[in-house]
């Protein structure tokens, strides 16, 4: 089994996002948080933790890695530091350590920051970061949901390079997309956009890989 580093595994996505990798025969997530009491509620599941601060030094938190989901973020409260430099320090020692593969959770409209009223700030991070891990030489794929909800997950969704529409998207569909984005058997070094839609996740990520292949 593969050992997986969920970045920002304490938050609603990322929870999601372990309990996935938890039932999967092929991953073994490694949960990363912040806080030691952040720690026992994963323990207490089985799931392994490492504790380390997107701010800080993040050497020890990639030992043992073989892939990385980056859902990590600050709640807006500090987008240049988590969301962008964050984000590139955990590149940096994943490059270090040779990851096999870095999953990046983005966001539509991160390619065009200036459009997205009252977020520019935010999303100019999140661009800046992506820009980063594509220049990385890192294999990744970078996905971006539109609007996340809370509704149960369907399964489906509309998957695109560029969707050229607004919408929603569970964070259970997320969350799955971005576990299937692992295999290795998914489509690497590419960006695309997802919202809810009617073709089942696998279906849709294994149409991506044939149209780029």
């Amino acid at each position: 089994m593969e050992n997986i580093l969920v970045a920002g595994a304490n938050g609603t996505t990322g929870k999601k996002i372990v309990n996935l990798l938890k039932s999967s025969q092929y991953f073994n997530p490694i949960a990363m948080v912040r806080k030691q009491e952040q720690i026992e509620q994963f323990k207490s599941q089985g799931v392994d933790t490492v504790l380390a601060d997107l701010t800080e030094d993040l050497t020890h938190a990639i030992e043992g890695v073989d892939k990385v989901v980056f859902a990590a973020g600050s709640g807006g409260k500090n987008v240049v530091e988590v969301d962008q430099e964050g984000a590139k320090r955990l590149m940096a020692v994943s490059k270090m350590a040779n990851v096999k593969k870095f999953v990046m959770l983005s966001s539509m409209g991160a390619d065009t920051p200036e459009e997205v009223e009252g977020m520019e700030d935010y999303m100019k991070a999140k661009q800046n970061a992506d820009q980063h891990l594509k220049a990385s030489k890192l294999n990744y794929t970078i996905v971006r949901p539109g609007t996340l909800n809370n509704s149960e997950g369907k399964g489906k969704i509309e998957l695109k390079e560029k969707l050229n529409q607004q919408g929603e998207i569970s964070r259970a569909d997320v969350a799955q997309t971005l576990v299937r984005a692992l295999h290795d058997d998914a489509p690497y070094n590419i960006t695309f956009e997802i919202l809810e839609g009617d073709t089942l996740i696998g279906e849709a990520m294994n149409e991506m890989t044939m149209s780029v292949s």
